[in-house]
């Protein structure tokens, strides 16, 4: 029996610090991945050229490396639009989404592949991400969401050996993220699997909760291990660029407008007010300035209610 096809997706956007290290820890892998298909967002640094020197240096050594694909686009699209660019190009039973800060252990993709075939409910998998400056510490090990619609990584910050038990998550962050293409095929919306109004943040998220409405499964397998640098969430608040607050601020709202089944939303709502109503009066005080990306769902409302129906249709199927 052929083994299953397993392609790895990283979106560049000037990387070259990050690239030759995950690109590496691909080459590594115990399981035999078939492309590496790199999508560029128009770096203005060396990245690209790094990624195709370390490929042929490497092929010159002898060494049996992933095909290679190395995409440039000319203008920056996005986390979400990139990833699907990759996604089409691929042909793979299992698509590995890796930022290009991540770095993998030999079995990463092994030990997610055999779970993933063992149980075909499951269309989304992660390991155990790990603090690349400090592997004790958990990066996350998956994604919870709480009754208020708000989503964290799990474990985040906290010691990694409280994290030793696998098992089913909310879904899976988008750093090192095993998908299955069932799954991508059957949750996505007028082709888009990550949802390109979000162009980067939470796009994870509403993958995530998107599959569980339509009764996919994600796991956690805590034995695969990454080491993620996350250098913009550890720089606290106020360290993230305004673009990226408002990306991340309204994104959630994005999720909300378009995932919520009509069923739950007035509990929804009730639980999240108090919530609500803090966050927005510490905005209206300290941060007036990311009530601009209020602009951005307004132009694409009528995208998302489409989005919202096409979603609602697919669930009245299962």
């Amino acid at each position: 029996m052929n083994p299953k096809k397993v392609s790895v997706h990283i979106v560049t956007y000037n990387s070259s610090e990050d690239i030759i290290e995950c690109l590496e820890a691909v080459a590594r892998q115990q399981y035999p991945v078939l492309r590496i298909i790199v999508v560029d967002n128009a770096s203005s640094d060396e990245s690209t050229a790094r990624i195709k020197e370390w490929h042929a240096q490497r092929e010159t050594e002898g060494r049996l490396l992933p095909a290679l694909e190395v995409v440039e686009n000319s203008a920056n699209t996005g986390f979400a639009s990139a990833h699907n660019q990759a996604i089409a190009a691929s042909d793979a039973d299992y698509m590995l989404v890796l930022n290009p800060d991540v770095t993998l252990a030999p079995d990463y993709v092994s030990r997610l592949v055999a779970r993933m075939e063992a149980e075909t409910a499951i269309g989304s998998a992660t390991g155990k991400l790990l603090r690349k400056a400090d592997p004790g510490v958990v990066d996350s090990t998956g994604l919870w969401m709480n009754r208020a619609r708000r989503a964290f990584d799990r474990g985040a910050d906290e010691p990694a050996e409280r994290w030793a038990a696998s098992g089913e998550v909310f879904g899976v962050s988008g750093a090192a993220a095993m998908y299955s293409r069932r799954m991508i095929e059957d949750i996505a919306i007028f082709g888009e699997f990550f949802d390109e109004d979000f162009f980067a943040y939470k796009e994870d998220v509403d993958v995530a909760w998107r599959a569980r409405l339509l009764g996919w499964r994600a796991y956690y397998d805590a034995d695969a291990r990454g080491y993620h640098e996350r250098g913009w969430k550890t720089s606290g608040r106020r360290g993230k660029l305004l673009f990226i607050r408002r990306l991340s601020y309204i994104n959630r709202y994005k999720m909300l407008f378009k995932n919520e089944p009509a069923r739950s939303l007035i509990p929804t709502v009730l639980c999240a007010l108090p919530y609500e109503a803090a966050a927005t009066g510490y905005m209206l005080v300290r941060e007036p300035a990311l009530l601009k990306a209020w602009g951005s769902f307004f132009r694409q409302r009528k995208n998302l209610w489409r989005k919202r129906k096409a979603l609602q249709e697919k669930m009245r199927t299962r």
